[in-house]
């Protein structure tokens, strides 16, 4: 069977996808070690991105790495129920319907959000498939299934009786939209241009104070205006009483150290209920937290404004304010604002009776795991971001105000009031016997079932085979925007449940970004879908143009034409492939036996890039791994050996050894390529090699392939200075020239090293001579030998001069401004990274082009 002319890669990637899955590959199998890594759950709430599509290739890399290597290798897929995320899209999909989801009811409404998951698990499973992931889809995982409910029902209640979940009245990030609190970590802060109020509170006995507030509205629950205590300009008004504007109620001027005498006037408004900083005085001394906003951020205080937007009661308490006197003035002021992370919503500090997980004591040793290299960060600097959040952890608050997600595993007692906390229903309170009980209607944050699923995936709390063989798993590829969401709990998590770390490693991918560097948005429409770009280019080119960009701590800024370049990669290894096929035919790799310099050389580079992809691919470092069999099989196979076996094949006597040369080559680089282009290494492989790639052992150095330099370094020299005469001559590829080889040559005798350079420069004559030829221009020497590129006698010498002499002062303009920008402060401040490196790169390889023009301007005047 024979390649086909072209490779077609949607049929090779269904059909080789299909057959992996129906031999069981993706399942562990027994091994020398293990390897094991969960997925980062996606959401079901849409179908991946090229973000997405990173963080699969990457694990991917590493899995068909590892399983190679011959290591019982296991990755664990799934997907997240993103409570609130998910619930905002069905709850806006019922509305464009006219209906509400309190219309529809609780049951049905579950069931709608279920009939969601089921399609977006089912579209996510199959764009994961589409990229190559070999996971085991037999153990998939869904953080709602029955098995991962029954684990996060356990550490509820295990948390609960050590005292470490609580329930309390506390200050909390309210979203008016979602309907729910927030954690301190779901809040995204952004700079808005707003006023600040400067509003004038009259004294009791006389005389005023004057206030300075974002937010007037929340005016309506004051009930205290606070001074520090060092503040010269109100110690004498200390203990006096102040009448709120517009309301009539009279509230103290208390000092507190906390107040900052250099923000606004120095008078603060003391509001408990609707400000954090607030609700802490509040405590403090003892003030009456009095609410004003109801959970749709609605003025419930009674009077004029009730039933108002938080937006519309400002325009009017600041109208009136003004109209009774009570408004100084409003200046402009920009200040940072708390959003919802799902809806970007303005948040609402509010008190609110709710779960929180106090974390103090189990952050201790998840901090402790870090600093003892127990887990170590890639690239190293995110530990630091990890312990700095870790140590001033403060308590998780766990419920949330939603009906998608795992229900809260407590029961109220009607009758006593007693609270049943239970991993199974109850169906008395455990109290007194009531059967009049009802669960709490709140259910859990999503990432505290997403803080289990190292080990809950693994069967916990069942002690499994699974549980046993593949905890700790070995890593875990995520993204930083999740390391206080999810990398810090999972670590506290699983510390806490299984006495052990939950992953040794973590790999902190780059962001992509577009190719302007600008964070990919649907609003900016400058996203990338990874399903337009595997139907377009392959899933290979996309994943080897991802592992290429994937350097440690940068982002990643994509332009769609990358996926062209490595398409034509995916092309050149078809077309190398199919040369090798035609002249292999019946051949078998066995002993080779008189190699040739290009053989030696090949097999030389061929053990050094093993050495170097493989110790890239161990620290993670996959650029410089998918590098590295880049540059090899592009560059050192097709450029370089296959054009030279051309010459070899011809010799009968080097014939047999350059045809298993070829093979053995080919072989190993399949082997190098799989872990990043799988589907046409495994459909390539097939024609060549018995058995599936994909459990093929990974390629070894073999130390008798390691040869000392025997000249061919200085043939590529030479022939890329022929290449360069060419091209500063301006004499076309296809011209025929003449190569003269003068002084003592050092070639090895068993290799056609005329033979060599006449194929690779197209010469019709490669001579040598004892002395320099009349008109011939230097292309290479070292100390035994020069080589020239002899110019016949139709030569237009003095016409060359004047040609190159103008082509040297285009470069050196050239040269000139890119020198001018990379001088400019300006220009350096402003450019991204990756266009002033690219600017220094041309400036590098203008100086370069100019040294060596100088050089053939002074040899052409010889």
């Amino acid at each position: 069977m024979f390649l086909d002319k072209f490779y077609l890669p949607q049929e090779s990637e269904k059909k080789w996808y299909k057959k992996w899955e129906e031999n069981g590959f993706f399942a562990p199998h027994p091994g020398n070690g293990k390897f094991s890594m969960v997925i980062p759950p996606p959401n079901i709430t849409n179908v991946l991105h090229v973000g997405h599509a990173l963080n699969i290739v990457l694990q991917d890399v590493v899995t068909r790495y590892q399983r190679m290597k011959g290591k019982e290798t296991l990755w664990v897929p799934g997907e997240d129920h993103a409570g609130i995320a998910t619930q905002n899209i069905i709850v806006k999909k019922l509305a464009s319907e006219g209906k509400t989801k309190e219309e529809m009811g609780y049951d049905e409404f579950l069931e709608t959000t279920w009939e969601w998951a089921r399609e977006y698990k089912d579209k996510i499973k199959n764009q994961v498939k589409s990229m190559g992931a070999s996971c085991d889809w037999s153990r998939e995982r869904f953080t709602l299934d029955e098995g991962l409910s029954k684990a996060v029902r356990k550490v509820f209640v295990s948390l609960y009786k050590k005292g470490l979940i609580y329930k309390g009245k506390y200050m909390i990030n309210w979203c008016p939209s979602c309907g729910t609190v927030l954690s301190n970590e779901e809040i995204e802060y952004e700079n808005e241009h707003s006023e600040i109020y400067y509003i004038n509170y009259p004294l009791e006995s006389g005389g005023n104070v004057v206030i300075a507030t974002t937010r007037p509205e929340t005016m309506l629950g004051d009930t205290a205006i606070a001074v520090n205590p060092k503040d010269e300009r109100y110690k004498d008004i200390i203990g006096k009483n102040a009448v709120l504007p517009l309301v009539g109620r009279v509230i103290p001027v208390i000092s507190d150290d906390y107040v900052d005498m250099t923000f606004g006037t120095g008078a603060l408004k003391v509001t408990p209920a609707h400000d954090p900083n607030d609700f802490e005085i509040g405590k403090k001394h003892k003030l009456e937290a009095i609410e004003i906003l109801d959970d749709e951020a609605k003025i419930s205080f009674d009077g004029p404004y009730k039933g108002l937007s938080r937006e519309k009661a400002r325009k009017a308490i600041v109208s009136d304010l003004k109209n009774g006197g009570y408004l100084v003035k409003v200046e402009k002021y920009d200040h940072s604002v708390g959003h919802c992370y799902r809806c970007h919503t303005s948040v609402e500090p509010k008190i609110s009776d709710q779960w929180f997980v106090s974390m103090k004591s189990l952050a201790e040793p998840a901090i402790r795991a870090v600093k003892e290299e127990k887990v170590k960060f890639h690239p190293e600097r995110w530990e630091k971001v990890y312990l700095n959040w870790m140590e001033d952890i403060h308590d998780w608050c766990i419920s949330r105000q939603l009906w998608w997600g795992h229900r809260i595993p407590v029961w109220y007692c009607d009758d006593c009031g007693h609270l049943t906390v239970s991993e199974t229903d109850p169906e008395k309170c455990e109290f007194c016997g009531s059967t009049h009980i009802h669960q709490d209607t709140d259910v859990l944050d999503t990432w505290f079932s997403s803080a289990l699923w190292p080990f809950s995936t693994l069967g916990w709390p069942e002690e499994t085979e699974d549980l046993k063989k593949f905890y700790p798993t070995d890593l875990l590829v995520t993204g930083f925007d999740i390391i206080f969401f999810w990398v810090a709990r999972m670590i506290v998590m699983g510390i806490e449940f299984m006495d052990e770390v939950p992953f040794h490693d973590v790999y902190i991918h780059q962001l992509v970004r577009d190719k302007f560097g600008k964070k990919m948005s649907k609003s900016l429409g400058n996203g990338i879908d990874p399903n337009e770009v595997i139907q377009k280019y392959g899933a290979d080119a996309m994943r080897m143009t991802l592992a290429m960009l994937a350097a440690q701590g940068r982002d990643i800024n994509l332009d769609e034409r990358a996926f062209e370049s490595y398409m034509h990669f995916a092309n050149k290894i078809w077309n190398a492939s199919h040369f090798v096929e035609m002249n292999t035919q019946n051949v078998k790799i066995e002993h080779f036996q008189g190699l040739t310099m290009a053989d030696r050389w090949i097999l030389s580079r061929l053990n050094m890039v093993i050495k170097d992809v493989t110790t890239a691919l161990e620290s993670y470092d996959y650029n410089i791994a998918a590098h590295g069999i880049y540059d090899f099989f592009w560059g050192d196979f097709c450029d370089w050996y296959i054009e030279l076996s051309k010459v070899q094949l011809e010799d009968p006597k080097l014939k047999e050894n350059t045809q298993q040369v070829l093979l053995h080559v080919l072989q190993q680089s399949l082997k190098l390529l799989h872990p990043f282009m799988p589907f046409i290494s495994e459909e390539i492989w097939s024609n060549f090699f018995d058995g599936f790639l994909i459990n093929a052992s990974w390629p070894i150095e073999k130390p008798e392939f390691y040869f000392e330099d025997d000249g061919f370094d200085f043939l590529m020299e030479t022939v890329r200075g022929i290449r360069n005469v060419r091209s500063d001559l301006d004499l076309p590829p296809a011209s025929k020239i003449n190569v003269v080889m003068v002084g003592k040559s050092n070639w090895p005798k068993d290799s056609p090293f005329e033979l060599y350079i006449s194929r690779l420069v197209n010469a019709y004559s490669v001579e040598t001579a004892r002395i320099k030829p009349k008109k011939g221009m230097t292309a290479a020497m070292n100390s035994d030998m020069e080589i020239f590129v002899v110019m016949d006698e139709h030569f237009d010498f003095n016409g060359e001069i004047v040609r190159l002499n103008s082509k040297i002062v285009k470069a050196a303009e050239e040269f000139r401004k890119l020198d001018s920008r990379l001088s400019n402060d300006e220009f350096l401040k402003k450019a991204s990274p990756e266009i002033v490196e690219k600017a220094k790169n041309e400036k590098s390889e203008i100086e370069k082009t100019l040294k060596r023009l100088d050089n053939t301007l002074r040899k052409l005047k010889e």
